[in-house]
């Protein structure tokens, strides 16, 4: 079988519709977690594939307004350095063996036929041997988005395939013998595209005797069993980010809550990722309350506010009423729990925000409910980046709890009664004021993208995240003074539990280059490791920075380049809570 995922595409663009599919801001990142995804579906067994992992979208894929004929304009330094360094890991490291060709064109030139990013880079330069998919009706969108009136559909699939893409939908299965008669595509050409689908299907063990598969075992009725209900909330536990706890207001106890109010409209709603499937007993954050909460304890519910008008046929929303609603059991409550967000009618395939802040009455419903209520805890439930600067200056506490999949109810509650202590960091910059971000058209991060080059300071920093503990770094010590560009070197730093209870923390390693020639990040990400420490419990942890991870892409010699000068190491606990630092030197000569 053959999965058309992950979505390795980069959240540059926080309105962007399909945030909520991705992996982050940052290159280093997305790359990691990618290489773990695909090496997972694939599996590791020497000769046979457990899935095929099609990574997507591939490349500069950002925007959803006008995605059948956008192009995106971007330098080439900016290409390497910034939109294909995690699509390299995929495949180089990962071992990844489809590729999608997006939708969009780069620097004029639409993906579906463009041999620099299919065939001089994926295929010649990385070593690809698997085979690309153009986006679905990809071929259709030359025809009638990017070239239109300019190309025919034979002409269409002829230029997809020569320049490297090797699969697509009905346009390829009506329009090959076309181009192949009117001497469009040659037949050698299109044996070379055959092979490296038929490869894939030869690994999957399609043509083999089901029992020398060992995938071909597995049987269907494990899908949704009791161990995958586990890893789900586990998972949805791990992804929790408390942003914001005023006097140590989390965790609640329970035992000394005799009423609880939950208000939202995202309190008696599941919220699935797009391309998520059917959930089996998917458990929504009211459930999640009443199924942790102490024996005998009152759960009051109000929606309070929509986020969107109510589709056709759904009955209408009365804001005054439901707004009052709120406001009368939060009155009542000894604490009150505010789920808001976003859901896929505002952030979605095809589909980006307009906006950065609340969507609906949503600011309205928590500036009410705090008037009455000061112990409100804040839930946030939505995929791109939030601007909330009252919100976070007005309550006491911000848990962000994403669309947290089937369990993400109970994982909620688990979090805001203390029964896991919150570990997740945040994956992206939550920009102080939409003034501070940069045109959607705008493909050059260091214009005021990511945490790299923002200018000002952010609502909420890539990277931060905090915990029912407290930790201390110390001993922060490099294995050498300086190293080659092809060395690598080590750093090793104490990190302990100061607090009175368990958690996790993400050891986060910066570097910035002190005297470049061209403008680099501030600090970029290159180690990270999340542990877990009992109270007073202190680990050693080792994280190691290749010389490569050290290059920019130079543009006279058309690739990376690592340059001789001194390179700070930053370790902490996000990219704008540093607690360590030290310095090496890059020296020539490899």
């Amino acid at each position: 079988m053959i999965y058309r995922t992950p979505v390795i595409n980069i959240s540059r663009n926080p309105y962007w519709g399909r945030i909520n599919e991705c992996f982050g801001e940052d290159p280093f990142l997305t790359g990691r977690v990618g290489v773990a995804y695909v090496r997972g579906l694939q599996g590791n067994d020497p000769k046979y594939l457990k899935l095929v992992s099609t990574l997507k979208h591939y490349a500069v894929n950002n925007v959803e307004k006008d995605r059948f004929s956008r192009s995106a304009t971007v330098s080439e330094r900016m290409l390497h350095e910034y939109w294909l360094p995690h699509f390299k890991d995929c495949i180089v490291e990962g071992n990844a063996q489809s590729v999608m060709a997006s939708y969009n064109a780069i620097n004029g030139i639409p993906n579906n036929i463009n041999k620099l990013m299919l065939t001089d880079i994926l295929k010649n330069s990385w070593g690809f041997k698997g085979f690309v998919v153009s986006d679905l009706g990809g071929v259709n969108t030359m025809v009638t988005g990017h070239e239109k009136g300019k190309m025919s559909y034979e002409e269409a699939v002829a230029q997809s395939i020569n320049a490297g893409c090797d699969f697509s939908d009905k346009e390829f299965m009506q329009y090959i013998p076309i181009a192949v008669n009117k001497g469009l595509l040659t037949e050698a050409k299109l044996n070379e595209s055959l092979s490296r689908v038929m490869r894939d299907r030869f690994l999957l063990g399609e043509f083999d005797p089901r029992e020398r598969v060992p995938y071909s075992t597995i049987p269907v009725s494990v899908i949704g069993n009791a161990e995958h209900v586990a890893l789900s909330l586990k998972v949805a536990q791990e992804s929790m980010v408390l942003l914001t706890n005023k006097n140590g207001i989390l965790p609640l106890d329970r035992n000394k809550i005799k009423t609880i109010a939950v208000i939202g409209p995202h309190a008696n709603m599941f919220t699935a990722g797009g391309y998520s499937g059917k959930p089996i007993d998917a458990v929504n954050p009211l459930q999640g309350i009443k199924n942790r909460m102490a024996p005998g304890t009152e759960v009051l519910y109000a929606a309070g506010a929509e986020i969107t008008p109510p589709r056709r046929n759904q009955p209408p929303f009365n804001k005054e009423e439901e707004l009052q609603k709120a406001v009368d059991i939060a009155k009542k409550a000894d604490v009150a729990i505010l789920y808001i967000g976003t859901t896929l009618d505002v952030e979605a395939e095809g589909r980006d925000r307009t906006s950065l802040s609340l969507p609906g009455n949503q600011e309205e419903l928590v500036k009410a409910v705090l008037a009455v209520n000061p112990r409100t805890i804040v839930v946030l439930m939505n995929a791109g980046p939030l601007t909330i600067p009252y919100v976070k200056d007005n309550a006491p506490a911000i848990l962000e709890a994403w669309w947290p999949g089937e369990q993400g109810g109970n994982a909620i509650a688990d979090a805001l009664f203390g029964n896991i202590n919150p570990g997740g960091k945040m994956p992206l910059t939550v920009y102080a004021s939409e003034q501070q971000v940069p045109s959607q058209d705008e493909y050059d991060v260091t214009k005021g993208f990511t945490y790299m080059y923002l200018n000002g300071k952010p609502l909420f920093p890539f990277g931060h995240g905090l915990s029912y503990t407290s930790f201390t770094y110390s001993n922060l010590k490099l294995s050498a003074k300086q190293i080659k560009a092809d060395g690598s070197i080590t750093a090793t730093v104490d990190v302990k539990n100061t607090g009175k209870v368990a958690g996790d923390e993400v050891v986060q390693l910066y570097v910035h280059d002190v005297a470049p020639s061209v403008k680099r990040p501030m600090k970029e990400l290159r180690g990270f490791e999340r542990i877990t420490l009992a109270p007073g419990q202190t680990k050693k942890v080792t994280l190691t920075i290749p010389g490569s991870k050290l290059a920019f892409y130079d543009e006279k010699i058309h690739d990376f380049r690592v340059e001789a000068e001194p390179v700070d190491v930053m370790v902490g606990s996000s990219s704008d809570d540093i607690r360590l630092k030290s310095q090496f030197k890059v020296v020539a000569g490899k």
